[in-house]
């Protein structure tokens, strides 16, 4: 190898490397919360069908082992009066038991208890009673016993529902992806703090019209929809027309779209059900609970592009332009992320006749 030759192959290995740190960044970054940590938590739904005979039905995520499933744990007081019941096609471990328990679950201690440990899973609990009156609880993976409230109380149900949305937005990878997407596209701090806030308020208007039952709309669509919104961006950064209306306007695009992610947010909440005597603090709280989980993630995506500058400066040791560098980004992060919402798209779809 010459002399002369040295530099272009050297700067031939430098870019190969800064291209290959940004793809492994955006895939482990996808890949690690899914290994170390489930999103979706074990859900434990109690039902009053007679007094004080409640129908308990349990479900765990695929992630857990078989020789770890969880039992639910009731008050000494309560009686199995039915065997168990398995609940097909769920996809999950789902099962189904009544129990009579006398003198009924409030003020009483209800959980879960894994035979080995509890493989960082959050538990949602769910009790609805005879008198319509219902009950959430949220228990972390340290946390194995939640004690039933007396009365429901708008301090309790903030502070539930706060937890709900954090974690739903958190777990909700499609979401994030959308959002990251968008300040990419945005790359200002003036078009990020616009176009994020046009995506918060237009998923807060459908999230809230829909967990009060003003629109209902089936979910497996929308969720294909979400997914098809994420490989619209991604479609759009890979081809980098910044005279694009994307480009131009992402408000309008977060906005639209938002409605969309809205729908799909109310999706858990119509799962988790909203406290009969306390609608607007759950509905409030979980959203919020959302946006702070959102602003975090923002947060963060921006603090990872501007360390990544920062070392891209220093591997070239000079000053070189923010838009210089976001060229650089956009493809290898276009290709991630549309690979991604292909998958998740076809796999949606595919679910329609499953």
């Amino acid at each position: 190898m010459t002399q002369q030759n040295w530099p272009n192959r050297k700067n031939k290995v430098r870019k190969f490397l800064i291209y290959f740190l940004v793809v492994a960044g955006f895939v482990l970054g996808l890949t690690i919360p899914v290994l170390a940590h489930e999103s979706r938590p074990v859900f434990i739904n109690i039902n009053e069908t007679d007094v004080n005979l409640f129908s308990v039905r349990w479900q765990v995520p695929p992630s857990v082992p078989v020789f770890n499933y969880p039992s639910v744990v009731l008050p000494e007081a309560c009686v199995a009066v039915a065997p168990e019941r398995i609940i097909p096609g769920s996809g999950a471990y789902e099962r189904q038991r009544s129990f009579l328990c006398a003198g009924g679950l409030s003020g009483l201690e209800v959980g879960v208890s894994f035979p080995v440990l509890n493989p960082s899973i959050t538990t949602l609990i769910r009790l609805q009673l005879l008198t319509g009156e219902t009950h959430t609880g949220l228990l972390s993976p340290k946390e194995s016993l939640w004690r039933v409230p007396e009365r429901e109380s708008v301090s309790g149900v903030a502070k539930e529902y706060f937890g709900l949305g954090f974690l739903h937005i958190l777990g909700g990878y499609d979401h994030l992806l959308f959002l990251a997407c968008l300040i990419l596209i945005a790359a200002t701090w003036r078009r990020i703090l616009i176009t994020v806030t046009g995506f918060t308020i237009a998923h807060s208007i459908t999230l809230a019209m829909a967990a009060l039952g003003i629109f209902r709309v089936p979910i497996p669509p929308v969720e294909a929809v979400i997914a098809l919104s994420i490989l619209f961006l991604a479609t759009e950064i890979a081809r980098g027309r910044k005279n694009s209306l994307t480009w131009k306007y992402p408000i309008a695009v977060s906005s639209s779209f938002g409605l969309l992610h809205g729908f799909g947010f109310a999706a858990v909440l119509s799962q988790i059900g909203l406290p009969q005597t306390e609608i607007p603090a759950a509905l409030l709280f979980f959203n919020i609970g959302v946006e702070v989980g959102q602003v975090l993630f923002a947060a963060a995506i921006i603090a990872l592009f501007l360390a990544g500058m920062l070392v891209f400066r220093k591997l070239k040791n000079r000053q070189i332009p923010k838009e210089t560098i976001l060229l650089k980004v956009e493809p290898p992060t276009a290709y991630v992320v549309g690979t991604l919402a292909s998958f998740w798209m076809i796999e949606r779809v595919a679910g329609f006749w499953v």
